[in-house]
């Protein structure tokens, strides 16, 4: 099992993710029929994720639903939430967009 750094090259990531569902549904002694079945995809959508390759974001969101891990994206990317801080400094705003761009 390889660790997922910052750094890490997208086909590794993807290689990585697709090794981790595939344990993941060996785990649960589902086959890929079977969670293609379950999670409304193609049985080839899944042998591509597993494979470390590219799948659209809804199949990925099926099969981490059919699987029930689907509450792993909530660490995935956690909602950053707005300070009251963060507000008071914007004069009681909330920031809508990003600024512009930087100097650098």
């Amino acid at each position: 099992m390889a660790v997922i750094l910052s750094t890490s090259r997208t086909p590794d990531v993807l290689n990585e993710l697709g090794a981790r569902l595939r344990r993941t549904r060996l785990q649960q002694n589902l086959k890929i029929e079977d969670l293609a079945r379950d999670a409304g995809v193609g049985i080839n959508t899944v042998r591509r994720l597993e494979g470390g390759k590219s799948v659209g974001l809804e199949s990925v969101i099926r099969i981490l639903r059919a699987l029930g891990r689907l509450q792993a994206l909530e660490s995935f990317l956690p909602d950053p939430g707005v300070s009251p801080l963060m507000v008071a400094e914007r004069g009681g705003k909330q920031r809508l967009r990003a600024s512009g761009p930087r100097d650098g």
